[in-house]
Protein backbone atom coordinates (compact mmCIF):
# COMPACT_ATOMS: atom_id res chain seq x y z
CA UNK A 1 0.00 0.00 0.00
CA UNK A 2 1.13 3.65 -1.22
CA UNK A 3 0.56 6.59 1.16
CA UNK A 4 1.25 9.91 0.26
CA UNK A 5 1.55 13.18 2.25
CA UNK A 6 2.04 16.96 1.58
CA UNK A 7 3.93 18.36 5.07
CA UNK A 8 5.95 20.86 6.47
CA UNK A 9 7.63 20.82 9.71
CA UNK A 10 4.80 21.77 11.84
CA UNK A 11 2.57 18.58 11.01
CA UNK A 12 5.14 15.96 11.17
CA UNK A 13 3.78 14.60 14.44
CA UNK A 14 0.16 14.31 13.01
CA UNK A 15 1.11 12.51 9.98
CA UNK A 16 2.68 10.25 12.53
CA UNK A 17 -0.37 9.88 14.39
CA UNK A 18 -2.11 9.09 11.19
CA UNK A 19 -0.12 6.16 10.27
CA UNK A 20 -0.19 4.82 13.83
CA UNK A 21 -4.29 4.90 13.41
CA UNK A 22 -3.74 2.89 10.16
CA UNK A 23 -1.02 0.44 11.55
CA UNK A 24 -3.42 0.08 14.39
CA UNK A 25 -6.76 -0.32 12.28
CA UNK A 26 -5.92 -1.70 8.81
CA UNK A 27 -4.81 -5.42 8.04
CA UNK A 28 -1.40 -5.73 7.88
CA UNK A 29 0.53 -5.31 4.68
CA UNK A 30 3.38 -3.72 3.80
CA UNK A 31 3.32 -0.04 3.82
CA UNK A 32 5.53 2.67 1.90
CA UNK A 33 4.52 6.18 3.03
CA UNK A 34 5.78 9.13 0.47
CA UNK A 35 6.03 12.39 1.97
CA UNK A 36 6.23 15.57 -0.41
CA UNK A 37 8.61 18.42 0.99
CA UNK A 38 10.15 21.78 -0.11
CA UNK A 39 13.35 20.36 2.11
CA UNK A 40 14.36 17.95 4.26
CA UNK A 41 11.85 18.18 7.21
CA UNK A 42 14.05 18.65 10.79
CA UNK A 43 12.47 15.68 12.18
CA UNK A 44 13.59 13.24 9.51
CA UNK A 45 15.60 10.88 11.70
CA UNK A 46 12.51 10.35 14.00
CA UNK A 47 10.02 10.05 11.26
CA UNK A 48 12.38 7.43 9.49
CA UNK A 49 12.83 5.45 12.86
CA UNK A 50 9.56 5.12 13.36
CA UNK A 51 8.33 3.84 10.73
CA UNK A 52 11.24 1.34 10.83
CA UNK A 53 9.81 0.89 13.92
CA UNK A 54 6.48 0.06 12.75
CA UNK A 55 7.38 -2.10 9.74
CA UNK A 56 6.60 0.84 7.20
CA UNK A 57 9.01 2.49 4.51
CA UNK A 58 9.65 6.07 4.51
CA UNK A 59 10.23 8.14 1.05
CA UNK A 60 11.41 11.52 1.36
CA UNK A 61 10.54 13.36 -1.69
CA UNK A 62 12.27 16.76 -1.69
CA UNK A 63 10.77 19.33 -4.56
CA UNK A 64 13.07 21.76 -5.18
CA UNK A 65 11.56 25.79 -5.95
CA UNK A 66 12.59 26.20 -9.67
CA UNK A 67 10.57 22.89 -9.86
CA UNK A 68 7.49 25.86 -10.34
CA UNK A 69 9.20 28.40 -12.50
CA UNK A 70 6.65 28.22 -14.92
CA UNK A 71 3.73 27.94 -12.69
CA UNK A 72 1.94 30.99 -11.63
CA UNK A 73 3.27 31.70 -7.74
CA UNK A 74 2.23 34.36 -5.19
CA UNK A 75 0.88 34.57 -2.16
CA UNK A 76 -2.27 33.36 -2.42
CA UNK A 77 -0.99 30.43 -4.96
CA UNK A 78 2.06 29.41 -3.19
CA UNK A 79 3.97 26.63 -4.95
CA UNK A 80 2.79 24.27 -2.10
CA UNK A 81 -0.68 24.36 -4.11
CA UNK A 82 1.22 22.18 -6.73
CA UNK A 83 2.38 19.10 -4.76
CA UNK A 84 -0.93 17.27 -4.75
CA UNK A 85 -1.59 18.07 -8.47
CA UNK A 86 1.50 16.97 -9.71
CA UNK A 87 2.51 14.14 -7.20
CA UNK A 88 3.03 11.76 -10.36
CA UNK A 89 5.58 14.01 -12.00
CA UNK A 90 7.76 13.22 -8.87
CA UNK A 91 6.49 9.94 -7.61
CA UNK A 92 8.54 6.59 -9.03
CA UNK A 93 7.20 5.37 -11.96
CA UNK A 94 6.94 1.53 -10.98
CA UNK A 95 3.75 3.02 -8.75
CA UNK A 96 0.09 2.43 -10.21
CA UNK A 97 -1.69 3.96 -7.02
CA UNK A 98 -1.66 5.89 -4.10
CA UNK A 99 -3.99 7.34 -1.60
CA UNK A 100 -3.22 10.68 -0.51
CA UNK A 101 -4.18 12.03 3.16
CA UNK A 102 -4.24 15.52 4.92
CA UNK A 103 -2.52 15.31 7.73
CA UNK A 104 -5.45 16.27 9.77
CA UNK A 105 -7.12 12.55 9.02
CA UNK A 106 -7.87 9.36 11.61
CA UNK A 107 -8.30 6.07 10.42
CA UNK A 108 -10.35 4.18 12.88
CA UNK A 109 -11.37 1.24 10.73
CA UNK A 110 -9.66 -1.36 7.70
CA UNK A 111 -8.22 1.25 5.36
CA UNK A 112 -7.90 -1.87 2.63
CA UNK A 113 -11.01 -1.30 0.91
CA UNK A 114 -11.03 1.98 -0.31
CA UNK A 115 -7.23 1.66 -1.51
CA UNK A 116 -8.38 -1.31 -3.39
CA UNK A 117 -11.62 0.32 -5.29
CA UNK A 118 -11.99 -0.01 -8.62
CA UNK A 119 -10.27 2.86 -10.18
CA UNK A 120 -10.86 1.40 -14.13
CA UNK A 121 -11.51 4.86 -16.06
CA UNK A 122 -11.37 7.16 -13.45
CA UNK A 123 -8.41 9.57 -12.52
CA UNK A 124 -9.00 9.53 -8.62
CA UNK A 125 -11.75 8.48 -5.99
CA UNK A 126 -12.72 11.00 -3.87
CA UNK A 127 -15.55 11.96 -1.11
CA UNK A 128 -18.07 14.75 -1.48
CA UNK A 129 -19.21 15.87 1.80
CA UNK A 130 -22.67 15.38 2.81
CA UNK A 131 -24.55 18.12 3.49
CA UNK A 132 -23.14 20.06 0.64
CA UNK A 133 -26.44 20.37 -1.61
CA UNK A 134 -28.62 23.21 -3.06
CA UNK A 135 -27.60 26.33 -3.05
CA UNK A 136 -24.15 26.02 -2.57
CA UNK A 137 -23.59 22.98 -4.77
CA UNK A 138 -25.08 24.83 -8.01
CA UNK A 139 -22.58 27.79 -6.97
CA UNK A 140 -19.97 25.60 -7.15
CA UNK A 141 -20.87 24.11 -10.30
CA UNK A 142 -21.26 27.85 -11.78
CA UNK A 143 -17.78 29.08 -10.30
CA UNK A 144 -16.12 25.93 -11.79
CA UNK A 145 -18.07 25.53 -14.74
CA UNK A 146 -18.07 21.67 -14.14
CA UNK A 147 -21.82 21.04 -14.37
CA UNK A 148 -20.79 17.08 -15.32
CA UNK A 149 -19.14 16.66 -11.83
CA UNK A 150 -21.40 14.57 -9.32
CA UNK A 151 -20.41 17.58 -7.01
CA UNK A 152 -17.69 19.26 -5.02
CA UNK A 153 -14.84 16.54 -3.75
CA UNK A 154 -13.13 17.28 -0.85
CA UNK A 155 -9.48 16.32 -1.91
CA UNK A 156 -8.13 15.65 1.60
CA UNK A 157 -8.45 11.67 1.03
CA UNK A 158 -7.33 11.51 -2.40
CA UNK A 159 -6.87 8.20 -4.39
CA UNK A 160 -5.39 8.28 -7.05
CA UNK A 161 -4.72 6.00 -10.64
CA UNK A 162 -1.40 7.23 -11.29
CA UNK A 163 -0.52 5.52 -14.91
CA UNK A 164 -4.19 7.35 -16.08
CA UNK A 165 -2.84 10.23 -14.50
CA UNK A 166 0.01 10.55 -16.08
CA UNK A 167 -1.61 10.59 -19.28
CA UNK A 168 -4.26 13.29 -18.81
CA UNK A 169 -3.04 15.37 -15.82
CA UNK A 170 -0.51 18.12 -17.38
CA UNK A 171 1.51 20.88 -15.63
CA UNK A 172 0.51 23.42 -18.32
CA UNK A 173 -3.06 22.77 -18.16
CA UNK A 174 -3.59 23.49 -14.66
CA UNK A 175 -0.92 26.48 -14.65
CA UNK A 176 -3.36 28.00 -17.53
CA UNK A 177 -6.64 27.36 -15.80
CA UNK A 178 -4.98 29.24 -12.66
CA UNK A 179 -3.64 32.12 -14.62
CA UNK A 180 -7.34 32.74 -15.79
CA UNK A 181 -9.68 31.69 -12.47
CA UNK A 182 -10.00 33.29 -8.99
CA UNK A 183 -10.03 30.66 -6.84
CA UNK A 184 -11.08 30.12 -3.20
CA UNK A 185 -9.40 26.63 -2.37
CA UNK A 186 -7.00 26.51 -5.30
CA UNK A 187 -5.77 22.68 -5.67
CA UNK A 188 -8.87 21.67 -4.58
CA UNK A 189 -10.80 23.90 -6.90
CA UNK A 190 -8.82 22.96 -9.50
CA UNK A 191 -9.24 19.27 -8.99
CA UNK A 192 -12.75 19.73 -9.28
CA UNK A 193 -13.03 22.22 -12.23
CA UNK A 194 -10.83 19.77 -14.55
CA UNK A 195 -11.09 16.48 -13.21
CA UNK A 196 -14.22 16.31 -11.60
CA UNK A 197 -16.22 14.24 -13.85
CA UNK A 198 -13.00 11.92 -14.13
CA UNK A 199 -13.46 11.27 -10.23
CA UNK A 200 -15.30 8.51 -9.07
CA UNK A 201 -17.12 9.10 -5.58
CA UNK A 202 -17.24 7.08 -2.48
CA UNK A 203 -19.48 7.85 0.36
CA UNK A 204 -18.02 10.25 3.04
CA UNK A 205 -19.56 8.65 5.77
CA UNK A 206 -16.94 6.17 5.49
CA UNK A 207 -14.00 7.51 3.75
CA UNK A 208 -13.46 11.42 4.47
CA UNK A 209 -16.34 12.35 7.62
CA UNK A 210 -16.53 15.80 8.29
CA UNK A 211 -15.60 15.35 12.32
CA UNK A 212 -17.64 18.86 12.86
CA UNK A 213 -20.73 17.50 11.63
CA UNK A 214 -21.71 14.64 13.53
CA UNK A 215 -25.06 16.05 13.69
CA UNK A 216 -25.66 16.44 10.24
CA UNK A 217 -24.77 13.36 9.51
CA UNK A 218 -27.14 11.98 12.19
CA UNK A 219 -30.17 13.89 10.65
CA UNK A 220 -29.79 12.99 7.41
CA UNK A 221 -29.16 9.36 7.89
CA UNK A 222 -32.77 9.15 9.92
CA UNK A 223 -30.56 8.63 13.40
CA UNK A 224 -28.53 5.56 11.84
CA UNK A 225 -25.00 7.07 11.48
CA UNK A 226 -24.81 7.84 15.25
CA UNK A 227 -21.50 7.42 17.19
CA UNK A 228 -21.60 4.12 17.60
CA UNK A 229 -22.36 3.47 13.77
CA UNK A 230 -19.60 5.69 13.14
CA UNK A 231 -17.33 3.85 15.68
CA UNK A 232 -18.14 0.61 13.95
CA UNK A 233 -18.51 1.34 10.12
CA UNK A 234 -16.21 4.46 9.01
CA UNK A 235 -12.80 4.42 8.03
CA UNK A 236 -11.32 8.36 7.96
CA UNK A 237 -12.54 10.68 10.34
CA UNK A 238 -11.50 14.09 8.59
CA UNK A 239 -10.92 17.07 11.43
CA UNK A 240 -11.95 19.42 8.92
CA UNK A 241 -11.81 23.31 9.66
CA UNK A 242 -9.46 26.00 11.77
CA UNK A 243 -10.17 24.29 15.50
CA UNK A 244 -8.06 21.49 15.22
CA UNK A 245 -7.80 18.62 17.73
CA UNK A 246 -4.21 18.94 18.77
CA UNK A 247 -4.92 22.70 19.67
CA UNK A 248 -5.70 22.53 23.37
CA UNK A 249 -9.28 24.02 24.39
CA UNK A 250 -9.66 24.77 20.85
CA UNK A 251 -12.09 21.68 19.59
CA UNK A 252 -14.70 20.26 21.87
CA UNK A 253 -16.22 18.04 19.01
CA UNK A 254 -17.97 14.64 19.96
CA UNK A 255 -14.61 12.91 17.74
CA UNK A 256 -12.08 15.12 19.52
CA UNK A 257 -11.34 12.96 22.49
CA UNK A 258 -10.34 10.01 20.16
CA UNK A 259 -8.00 11.90 18.60
CA UNK A 260 -6.43 12.65 21.49
CA UNK A 261 -5.84 9.80 22.57
CA UNK A 262 -3.87 8.39 19.31
CA UNK A 263 -2.17 11.43 19.12
CA UNK A 264 -1.21 10.55 22.88
CA UNK A 265 -0.16 6.84 21.69
CA UNK A 266 1.62 8.17 18.90
CA UNK A 267 3.82 10.48 21.39
CA UNK A 268 4.41 7.69 23.61
CA UNK A 269 6.13 5.81 20.43
CA UNK A 270 8.02 8.87 19.67
CA UNK A 271 9.58 8.54 23.44
CA UNK A 272 9.98 5.10 23.06
CA UNK A 273 12.25 5.54 19.83
CA UNK A 274 14.15 8.33 21.64
CA UNK A 275 15.02 6.16 24.28
CA UNK A 276 16.26 3.31 22.05
CA UNK A 277 18.33 5.78 20.17
CA UNK A 278 20.36 6.79 23.39
CA UNK A 279 20.30 3.55 25.29
CA UNK A 280 24.07 2.18 25.65
CA UNK A 281 25.11 -0.86 23.69
CA UNK A 282 24.52 -3.61 25.56
CA UNK A 283 27.67 -4.91 27.10
CA UNK A 284 28.23 -8.63 25.41
CA UNK A 285 30.69 -11.05 27.71
CA UNK A 286 33.01 -13.32 26.64
CA UNK A 287 33.63 -16.36 27.86
CA UNK A 288 36.73 -16.83 30.31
Amino acid sequence: MNLLFSIDDRFWRQMLTVLNSIRLNSQPRQLDVYVIQSQELVHTPEIRKTCERWGMNYHPIIIKDEEFDRAPVTDRYPKTIYYRLLAHQYLPKQLHRILYLDADVLCINDIGPLYDTDLDGYLYASAIHTGLTGTTEVINKIRLQNFDADGYYNSGVLLMNLDLIRQRVHAEDIYEYIREHVLLLPDQDVLNALYGKDIKTVPDQLYNFDARKGQTYETISFGEWTLDWVIKHTVILHYCGRHKPWLVDKNTGRYTALYKNYFQMTQRALKQVAISQTAPAATVLQPD
